[in-house]
């Protein structure tokens, strides 16, 4: 290792990453920076199981309640806000551990991202609208016609790709494809030790999610959502009430489904985002992979991180081997 270290924690929804990166900064000379395209918006905290007090006051997390919820937050601010956040902690003498479960933010951070054209809030209001008339499914079928690469990596549900790589199309008539493609290939200035914690049971998996949406609802899920909306320029189609459990909730709210409905769409959407994390884990190279139900795995990994952070003291990097 010859660069400055990042240590990445990831893994899909409810498997005990927080809890993981808390043991770990109580042993090692780390401070987190979240991952979470949802954990970013103030006002979103029962449903987002955002840490609580207690939790973040044994580890502070960085990159939480930056934004208001009628805010957009996209991959390249991430990037942006990160890079000062890793420059900060690496300057303090310590190590960024990055926590989280936003996939699409790990891989614009770790390989790059494109400078694509600005939002165009016309065009995208022109999308959302087409797309009331005739459903998403149809506008993924569009996208497959101009960029059919985009197309084959977004799941036909995710509205909000779906809608971004239309628009980037439409303000450019350059595939979304095409910009990434076309991206910077430099080698990264870190050097990411990747972590992923990898559930081994499935079917635990799922019962953990399913049973976290119960305890959502108990603390409030639903209030949490009510007070969202009385926000005047929050709305369903707002890129924070797209996240999985609110839009859900809205719709309830809405008059759309009863709350045994919306908490079973709730359940289906985050046992969805596990699976399409877990997709882009076992697609990503020189991963540390865990199984955070066997038992004992705090203490292998922190085996495992105390020996790199041991070669990267030898090298001169931190502290003094």
């Amino acid at each position: 290792m010859s660069k400055p270290p990042v240590i990445c924690l990831m893994g899909p929804t409810a498997s005990g990453k927080t809890e993981l990166a808390v043991s770990l900064v109580e042993q090692f000379p780390l401070d987190v920076v979240s991952v979470d395209s949802a954990l970013v918006y103030r006002g979103m905290n029962i449903g987002t199981a955002k840490p609580g007090l207690d939790v973040l006051a044994r580890a502070p997390h960085r990159l939480i309640d930056i934004r208001d919820p009628e805010d957009a937050y996209s991959a390249g601010t991430f990037v942006r806000d990160a890079r000062v956040q890793i420059g900060e902690i690496h300057a303090a003498g310590r190590i960024p551990l990055l926590v989280g479960g936003t996939m699409l933010y790990f891989r614009a951070l770790i390989q790059g991202i494109a400078d694509l054209p600005k939002a165009d809030n016309v065009v995208r209001e022109e999308i959302e609208a087409q797309a009331q008339r005739v459903g998403w499914s149809a506008m993924h079928e569009k996208l497959a016609i101009v960029d059919p690469q985009a197309a084959a990596r977004i799941n036909p549900h995710d509205r909000q790709r779906i809608q971004r790589a239309l628009e980037v199309f439409r303000i450019s008539g350059r595939p979304l494809s095409a910009w990434q493609a076309a991206q910077s290939q430099s080698p990264p200035e870190f050097e990411f030790i990747k972590v992923a914690l990898v559930p081994g049971s499935r079917a635990e998996l799922h019962r953990r999610i399913n049973q976290r949406f119960l305890d959502m609802l108990q603390l409030d899920f639903v209030a949490e959502v009510a007070a969202l909306r009385q926000r005047p320029g929050l709305s369903a189609g707002s890129t924070s009430m797209r996240s999985v459990g609110y839009r859900q909730i809205w719709a309830h709210l809405d008059g759309r489904d009863d709350l045994e409905e919306a908490t079973a769409k709730g359940q289906a959407a985050t046992r969805q985002l596990a699976k399409r994390q877990l997709t882009w884990l076992r697609s990503e190279s020189g991963l540390i992979v865990a199984d955070p139900l066997e038992a004992g795995v705090k203490s292998v990994i922190s085996a495992i991180l105390a020996e790199k952070l041991n070669q990267l003291r030898c090298n001169g990097l931190i502290g003094v081997c």
